[in-house]
């Protein structure tokens, strides 16, 4: 039995091995295959294997790079709910995604339809953000946050530890 806190794995998605590569990925992803295996004790083609099962199934989907958008210019993050049109959510997706600042778009339950986050330069270039989401046809009506701050970023680090 699983003791408080923690649930118990039934499915097995991973398992240690997996979660101590992805942890070493995740914490320097830079890292070659050699030297993953050196680091956890393992052959470089027992590496490679999970690796390669990890990207088939879908649980490893990139190494793409950390960037601070704030060091590049993007110091505003806001978030958006928006409410649309009924049958309308691929459209209305597709339009967002054609706006540079989106970030990233959540279909939700509740109040509004879309979850969307954004960025901006500065509060003027939001303004032009909104109004971009605005005239995407089937958007009806949004509601917005501006991020004062992140005291969670945005982490997989305590998922992975619980197979550790």
């Amino acid at each position: 039995m699983a003791s408080e806190g923690q649930t118990e794995h039934s499915d097995q998605s991973i398992d240690s091995l997996d979660a101590r590569l992805l942890l070493l990925l995740t914490d320097e992803p830079r890292l070659g295959v050699l030297e993953c295996s050196r680091r956890l004790g393992v052959a470089r083609g027992t590496v490679q294997a999970r690796l390669d099962r990890l990207v088939a199934r879908g649980v490893l989907t990139g190494f793409p790079p950390a960037l601070d958008l704030a060091a590049m210019g993007y110091g505003l993050t806001a978030f958006a709910v928006l409410e649309i049109a009924q049958g309308r959510r691929q459209e209305v997706s597709e339009g967002l995604a054609a706006i540079n600042q989106v970030c990233e778009v959540h279909a939700t339950t509740g109040q509004g339809d879309l979850f969307v986050r954004m960025v901006a330069r500065s509060n003027d270039d939001l303004q032009h953000v909104i109004d971009a989401i605005v005239d995407v046809p089937g958007v009806q009506r949004l509601s917005t946050s501006i991020a004062l701050s992140t005291p969670v970023p945005p982490r997989v680090r305590p998922l992975l530890e619980r197979w550790v």
